[in-house]
C-alpha cells in the first residue's frame, strides 16, 4: 500500500497541474473564440460570413484530429515553444490546442441557446455589440459551466494519453508500471483513481451549474 501511495500521489499532482494549466488557458481562449463565432455568425451582432467560415473550418479541422495524432504532429511546435518534446511541459501545448476548439464549439452552442428576446431587448435599449455579448454571456452561465466541466473531464482523458510522451501524471504511471512492467495493481489503482477524480469533478461542476441556474 505504501508503495502504491508513493507512486500515485506525485502522479495525481502532475495530472492536476497539467489539467489545471491547460483548462485555464482553454477556457479563456475557447470562450473568447466561441463569442467571436457567435458575433460573426449568421444573425450575429458583427456578422462576418467569411471570417466565420474560416474560423469554423479551422476549428472543425483541429477537432477532427485524434488527440494522440495531434500530440505527435505537434512535436516540433512543442519543442520550439517549450524547449522539449517530452515531459509535463511538453504535454501542455497539445492539450491546449486540442481543448480550445472543443470549448469554442460548446460555448458557441451555449450562447446561441440564449432566448432571442433577450438579445432583442438589449438592442432596443441601444446596447453595443460588446454589451449584447456580455448579456448573452450572463444568461448562458449555467450551460457554460456544464460545458467547462465536460472540457475538464476530457482534458483528464487527454492527459492520460499524454503519458505516451512521458508527460508524467496518472497516464504515464499506468504505461510505465501497469503496462510495461506488468504491475496490474498499479494499473487498477490508476483506473480507480481516474474514475474517482472524474466523478468528483462532474458532480462538483454540475452542482455549481444547477445552483447558478436555479438562482
Amino acid at each position: 500500500m505504501d508503495r502504491l501511495l508513493a507512486l500515485l500521489f506525485p502522479s495525481l499532482i502532475e495530472t492536476l497541474v497539467m489539467v489545471g494549466i491547460s483548462s485555464t488557458f482553454s477556457l479563456v481562449f475557447g470562450l473568447l473564440l466561441g463569442m467571436l463565432l457567435v458575433a460573426t455568425g449568421k444573425g450575429g451582432v458583427e456578422e462576418r460570413p467569411l471570417l466565420y467560415q474560416i474560423l469554423s473550418r479551422i476549428i472543425d479541422a483541429v477537432r477532427s484530429i485524434p488527440f494522440i495524432v495531434l500530440l505527435l504532429f505537434l512535436f516540433p511546435v512543442t519543442k520550439w515553444i517549450m524547449g522539449t518534446s517530452i515531459g509535463l511541459k511538453a504535454a501542455l501545448v497539445p492539450l491546449i490546442v486540442a481543448a480550445i476548439p472543443f470549448y469554442a464549439r460548446l460555448s458557441e452552442a451555449a450562447l446561441l441557446d440564449v432566448p432571442p428576446g433577450i438579445k432583442e431587448a438589449a438592442l432596443s435599449m441601444g446596447a453595443s455589440s460588446r454589451e449584447i455579448l456580455l448579456v448573452m454571456l450572463s444568461e448562458a452561465k449555467a450551460p457554460l459551466l456544464r460545458a467547462a466541466t465536460n472540457l475538464i473531464i476530457n482534458l483528464i482523458g487527454y492527459s492520460a494519453m499524454a503519458g505516451v510522451v512521458g508527460a508524467g501524471g496518472l497516464g504515464d504511471l499506468a504505461i510505465r508500471y501497469g503496462h510495461q512492467r506488468y504491475q496490474f495493481d498499479v494499473m487498477l489503482a490508476t483506473v480507480i483513481l481516474l474514475y474517482i477524480l472524474v466523478s468528483l469533478l462532474q458532480h462538483l461542476g454540475f452542482s455549481i451549474a444547477n445552483a447558478v441556474e436555479r438562482k
